[in-house]
């Protein structure tokens, strides 16, 4: 059975509600009417006896059991450590192996499971302390009343049936006595079971929708960047003052050194973070006045990092649209570039991906996402190093894929490769959260500046690598030729 987390709340006040109005309301009744009855029928010194027992009953009870709580606190939290340790060693199983840290990982987990082991046998042992301060509490107050009642009855004052009549009443009262203390017990321990949940509905959302927010009108979808100001930690700001502005159909690409704000652009645009300073504009409505819903209706991401989920190819291309057929899915991979791979594996498109879609190359897995956001078929494009772990090959025909999926889109595209964004129609070079320069491919060359560096460092990379690669090929193929022979070795 699924449970939703908000009725969680609900269902915890009604289980307390349902304790206190069946449970201890009628334990408390049945204590006031037993000590009314002996004092009325025995004398007052049984009603004193009832009434002192039953308050160090329920005094005690409630001195331990709130004694007890940090106990379970702590047995809590040093559950949740145990199976953090767990998941976070299994889900990296290959970084474990990388540097033979099994043993390290083993000895961690075994010092978090003997910690919870002792903080278990801490609320255990308390409870049983809980317990027998209960029994004891009983057991004195009839023994107490039973010798009184039995010296009445050798005085003559009271008959056989009253000695009876007593002891029965006591442990008859015991039992819902009993059960007040386990029910405070439960309400105690679902509370504290509880308590990261009540904390985490008292965090405030840090992107929610306003109260009267309306959904997103798209047009033609042109983005406007004015005057942005953006920083994750205070006193850090990661953009400046950054404006720009996209017009519908435009492919514009952020080029720049890593660390100064591209891909924050990106995730800004997608709202999943507030600005704190400016306004970002698509069809110039404010973004931060629309519901985040249709905002992200209309938009399409290809992450840099793509995480898949631990299910079979077809239904992690399918998570582009989840109403998609199998035709359409095999067709977004066709255009992914990725449909004659996946027809090689034995299980087709059943494939199972593992966790984080581990049993997939970094390349099948960016293909798998391009896959996803062509089956989506958005009318704004965010490409985040879409192509960052393909081959050469490869990113070719997934650029040549692109250009068809963003024709006569809104695009914009986060790159290191500067080849693969000479087609835009605008470049923008960011450099320390600010826009350094901007333009096209050409004309940010003929200024000589950032972008013109950038270029020319990768194409020394790239030629340096050619030659490398062709001296290599030159020594292998010398190494296969056979000895000349000259004539100097022929006799006179």
């Amino acid at each position: 059975m699924i449970l939703h987390i908000d009725s969680l709340p609900e269902i915890t006040c009604h289980t307390t509600t349902r304790y206190i109005v069946f449970s201890i309301f009628p334990t408390i009744a049945d204590i006031v009417i037993s000590i009314i009855y002996f004092i009325t029928y025995f004398n007052a010194w049984f009603g004193l006896i009832v009434f002192i027992c039953m308050v160090l009953y329920l005094t005690l009870t409630i001195i331990i059991t709130e004694w007890r709580t940090k106990f379970r606190r702590d047995m809590n939290q040093q559950d949740n450590n145990a199976k953090s340790k767990a998941v976070d060693s299994l889900l990296n199983f290959e970084t474990v192996k990388y540097y033979n840290a099994e043993n390290y990982e083993v000895s961690r987990f075994e010092d978090t499971i003997l910690k919870y082991q002792v903080s278990e046998w801490k609320t255990q042992a308390s409870l049983a302390f809980l317990n027998q301060t209960q029994n004891i509490i009983i057991g004195s107050g009839l023994l107490a009343g039973s010798l009184l009642c039995a010296y009445f009855v050798t005085e003559g004052k009271f008959q056989v049936g009253d000695f009876v009549l007593f002891g029965t009443y006591i442990i008859q009262l015991y039992t819902p006595l009993n059960w007040f203390g386990t029910y405070y017990r439960i309400i105690q321990k679902s509370f504290i079971d509880m308590e990261n949940m009540f904390t985490l509905f008292e965090e405030e959302e840090e992107v929610k929708d306003e109260v009267n927010a309306g959904n997103l009108l798209y047009k033609l979808g042109k983005v406007e960047f004015e005057n942005v100001y953006f920083s994750y930690i205070s006193g850090k700001e990661i953009l400046q003052d950054v404006s720009f502005t996209v017009l519908p159909g435009q492919t514009v690409a952020l080029v720049g050194p890593s660390g100064s704000g591209k891909s924050t652009i990106i995730r800004l645009l997608f709202r999943f973070y507030n600005i704190q300073g400016g306004c970002i504009r698509i069809d110039g409505q404010d973004i931060s006045k629309v519901k985040q819903t249709s905002l992200r209706a209309h938009i399409g991401v290809v992450p840099q990092d793509t995480v898949l989920f631990n299910d079979n190819i077809r239904d992690n291309i399918r998570y582009g649209r989840i109403t998609a057929s199998d035709q359409e899915v095999e067709e977004a991979a066709i255009a992914a570039d990725i449909h004659d791979k996946i027809m090689t594996f034995p299980e087709g498109y059943d494939t199972q991906v593992g966790e984080r879609g581990l049993k997939l190359s970094g390349g099948e897995k960016q293909r798998v996402a391009i896959a996803r956001t062509i089956l989506k078929a958005p009318q704004i494009i965010l490409l985040d190093e879409a192509t960052s772990a393909l081959d050469t090959q490869t990113e070719r025909n997934i650029q040549a894929s692109l250009a068809k999926v963003c024709a006569n889109r809104t695009t914009v595209v986060v790159a290191h490769r500067l080849s693969t964004i000479i087609g835009a129609d605008q470049i923008l070079v960011i450099n320390e959260g600010r826009i350094a320069e901007r333009g096209r491919h050409e004309e940010l060359l003929l200024k000589g500046g950032l972008y013109a560096d950038m270029w020319m460092q990768q194409q020394q990379t790239q030629d340096s690598d050619s030659s490398s690669d062709t001296e290599a090929k030159d020594r292998s193929s010398e190494k296969l030729q056979p000895p000349s022979t000259s004539s100097d070795h022929h006799g006179h």
